[in-house]
């Protein structure tokens, strides 16, 4: 069988794909070009029907957003997460990812995915961690809950292979001061540790590939040392794993599977364009899927806009895919309203970046323009319909009424208004 990606380089594409660079804008021969060179990637297993949505990100395409959910040792509610992965697709999320670390783990993540129609990821590892513990897990453990989540059709998953003895001992010696704050690089880093073996997602890296291969999955390679607050940013171990990351890009890119690569966490402003042009280019230009990156550590219960403001700033200097956060984000597990709430704050900061990305700018302008146009001729419904959230518009809007045809804000003191009628006046 052909991956998607190898179909590409033989100057094949399948037929679906074609309604995808329908969707993206852009011309079907250079979606197929940047497939084919691994700079988009497009996550689909084999499995997946006719009414899969794909969606393709990377460079020249629309910057996509992920939503999280998914239940917690302390909290499991399956119906609860069922209804935010709805929630998230309906409200703009691309990709949804089901990160479940208690109850039946296998019918929760059946159920989630049988309930949205969008690229579906997971993270293995925490479902091998909660079957066994870290110190009993066998290196044949680790592949074979890759190998359960993609014959259950899950197109992209997050493999923490950057996670080595190596990297290890680098980020002992440094200064870090909040240590490992991803929780499958924790749980491998761990392993490495109490067992004295080499990570097998590293050490056996060809054979992941190879599982993953089979069901042309996705490999998302996560940042297991991404910085977990500001005074960690920028840091040494860090830019080790970047270095290791583009390493294991290129294997798969000989393997015929698609890659892309998580990134930090939490960065000042200033440090973000830093930090995407790094992994950008020792990726060799590999779709980059982020959290955030958050711009403070002191937004707690707002960290969706400190999210929103970082992945604004790396989506404008190639960040191709934004992990939503949500209000509940170093708190709790988040809520439905949370989710909506994550969402559009990301799609917020998706939106801005597209307004000044290659490829992408004249489209995402034209909607800002149509919105202009509407607001000029104080058109509530046009505006609705083109805001990122029309439930969340119209409400507000109708909660206090103006008596003129403006809204209650400036009522018939509306700048708009008053200036029309100058305007038309002066050409008259």
């Amino acid at each position: 069988m052909e991956t998607l990606i190898e179909m590409t380089r033989n100057g094949k594409h399948p037929e679906w794909l074609e309604k995808v660079a329908e969707n993206e804008g852009v011309d079907l021969n250079l979606l197929i070009k940047l497939i084919a060179k691994g700079e988009v990637v497009v996550p689909r297993n084999v499995l997946r029907d006719d009414e899969f949505q794909a969606k393709a990100i990377g460079r020249l395409m629309s910057t996509k957003v992920n939503a999280n959910v998914g239940t917690s040792a302390d909290y499991v509610n399956v119906e609860e997460e069922v209804e935010k992965a709805r929630v998230a697709v309906r409200y703009g999320a691309d990709a949804v990812m089901d990160l479940s670390t208690g109850g039946d783990l296998d019918y929760i993540r059946r159920r989630i995915m049988d309930a949205v129609n969008v690229p579906f990821g997971t993270v293995p590892i925490y479902q091998a961690v909660r079957e066994k513990n870290v110190e009993d897990l066998s290196e044949d453990d680790f592949f074979k809950v890759v190998e359960k989540h993609a014959k259950d059709g899950v197109d992209f998953m997050t493999i923490h292979a950057g996670v080595s003895k190596m990297s290890l001992e680098r980020l002992k010696k440094s200064n870090r001061l909040m240590g490992i704050v991803s929780r499958g690089g924790s749980i491998i880093a761990k392993w490495i540790e109490t067992t004295g073996e080499e990570n097998p997602y590293y050490k056996d890296f060809d054979y992941l590939l190879e599982i993953l291969r089979e069901y042309d999955v996705t490999i998302s390679l996560g940042d297991a040392f991404r910085p977990g607050c500001i005074a960690d940013a920028s840091d040494r171990a860090k830019f080790t794993e970047f270095i290791v990351l583009g390493e294991l890009v290129e294997k798969c890119r000989e393997a015929g599977v698609q890659a892309m690569v998580e990134g930090p966490g939490h960065v000042p402003i200033d440090e973000i364009e830093t930090s995407v042009r790094a992994m950008k280019f020792v990726t060799k230009n590999a779709p980059l899927y982020l959290l955030g990156p958050l711009v403070t550590d002191i937004a707690a219960g707002y960290d969706h806009i400190a999210a929103a403001i970082g992945a604004a700033v790396a989506g404008m200097h190639g960040a191709d895919f934004i992990c939503y956060v949500t209000p509940s984000e170093h708190l709790s597990l988040p809520t439905v309203e949370d989710v909506r709430e994550g969402v559009i704050a990301a799609k917020i900061a998706a939106h801005a970046a597209d307004l000044v990305k290659e490829g992408q700018r004249e489209r995402a302008r034209k909607r800002d323009y149509e919105m202009s146009i509407a607001r000029k001729n104080l058109d509530w419904n046009r505006q609705f319909e083109l805001s990122i959230d029309p439930e969340k518009a119209m409400e507000v809007h109708s909660r206090r009424k103006s008596k003129s045809e403006a809204c209650s804000m400036c009522g018939d003191l509306c700048a708009i208004k008053i200036s029309r009628e100058v305007l038309e006046k002066a050409k008259k």
